[in-house]
């Protein structure tokens, strides 16, 4: 089995100590309350939803628009922690239908509410209709289910952003920065806190993941030589947003702090490590057509061949932050984990004015890619959008 701290480069994890310090305040919360978990099926979602579990709440429903997930998200955890007394749940449910209004206002009766849904890649901007679709996920259905906890007097909400939401270069991430305008606006009528992190490794729909497949399929590994970025392990990402729900204060954003044991790495050295985790040595090739007609015949010889090149796609950042600089960082409360203490003031006019421009453009049924672009740099006056014309769906 591939050791993935060794393969990221690291050896060891980056919350033990928080954990273990925090592990009673953690337990005593979790075993007292009720839980609504949702996109709880995919990569981080199900972390979260473990970590919740094995802490036995008196109530943990999961809400997830993958049917499919949701079931080896239940198979997974009867084959690994079995059962509760308390009640477990879950619904495959789109957060955005009236179906789920009818779940929500049918119970409703929840102490934390944690929202793990999100688009996340960068390609998703390459048209208008997925773009839509990532404003639609990562930013309205956050403002509706808010609003919706507000309503039925629900004492926390967490969400999850991302590290590419300081400084934003694609769509994706400043997506993840209006969202955290949007939350700050409700942080007067219910507790929020959310968490910037980076790439969890071979998380569903990552290049990591990606790499798996391209083993199960026998085909080439494609992976960007100039392109570094920091990971974390998919428990670690359970460990922070868990930390930030239920131990953040009121608008805190949680992030990794940088450290010895935490740096960046780059894709094509992750691909070199997992290639000789699985016993080949990568051969690297010229081009994406020898890499295709090398896959052949290169296998049964102990070579996997790799077509490793620059990164000359839209929206890829040349370097990671978690903050910016005009952010308040509180550095101390924790070992592994800093805290960004968001002010509590917000544009509403603003924000109204981005709710009523969207409204106009879904309900004409008609809207460009160029127009969200406008409408983000509005929001954002020092956005400065990537572009290259060139998205990754056109590569290998």
């Amino acid at each position: 089995m591939l050791d993935l701290l060794a393969l990221i480069g690291r050896d060891q994890e980056l919350f033990t100590q928080d954990i273990e310090q925090y592990e009673a305040a953690l337990s005593e919360i979790i075993t007292q309350s009720k839980f609504l978990v949702l996109g709880g099926a995919g990569s981080i979602g199900q972390a979260v939803t473990k970590q919740i579990f094995k802490r036995h709440p008196q109530k943990l429903h999961v809400v997830d628009i993958s049917e499919n997930n949701t079931v080896e998200l239940v198979r997974d955890i009867r084959s690994s922690m079995g059962y509760i007394n308390g009640d477990f749940q879950t619904f495959a449910l789109d957060i955005g239908s009236d179906e789920y209004d009818a779940f929500f206002n049918a119970d409703g009766d929840f102490d934390y509410v944690l929202n793990l849904s999100a688009l996340k890649h960068v390609r998703s901007e390459k048209d208008p209709y997925t773009l839509m679709r990532m404003i639609e996920v990562n930013i309205l259905n956050v403002e509706k289910t808010l609003k919706q906890c507000i309503e039925k007097g629900v004492k926390k909400y967490f969400c999850v952003s991302t590290d590419k939401a300081a400084n934003p270069v694609n769509m994706m991430g400043a997506s993840k920065r209006i969202m955290e305008m949007f939350v700050t606006r409700r942080s007067h009528d219910i507790e929020v806190s959310t968490a910037r992190f980076a790439n969890v490794a071979f998380s569903d729909g990552s290049l990591l993941h990606g790499f798996n497949q391209r083993i199960e399929k026998r085909q080439p590994i494609v992976a960007p030589t100039d392109i570094k970025r920091y990971f974390i392990l998919p428990e670690e990402s359970g460990e922070l947003c868990l930390m930030s729900c239920l131990l953040g204060n009121n608008r805190d954003i949680f992030f990794p702090k940088l450290s010895e044991a935490f740096h960046l790495i780059s894709f094509a050295d992750i691909a070199t490590k997992y290639l000789k985790g699985k016993g080949y040595e990568p051969y690297i090739c010229s081009s994406e057509e020898e890499a295709r007609a090398l896959a052949l015949t290169l296998l049964d010889k102990g070579q996997w061949p790799c077509w490793f090149t620059q990164s000359d796609t839209t929206g890829e950042k040349d370097f990671e932050e978690f903050f910016t600089a005009n952010e308040i960082l509180d550095m101390v409360r924790f070992h592994g984990i800093g805290v960004i203490a968001t002010a509590s003031q917000f544009d509403n006019a603003l924000l109204d004015h981005f709710e009523k421009a969207l409204t106009q453009m879904k309900q004409n049924k008609r809207w460009t890619r160029a127009e969200i672009v406008e409408l983000f740099s509005t929001m954002l006056p020092n956005f400065e959008h990537k572009e290259t014309g060139k998205y990754l769906d056109s590569k290998m």
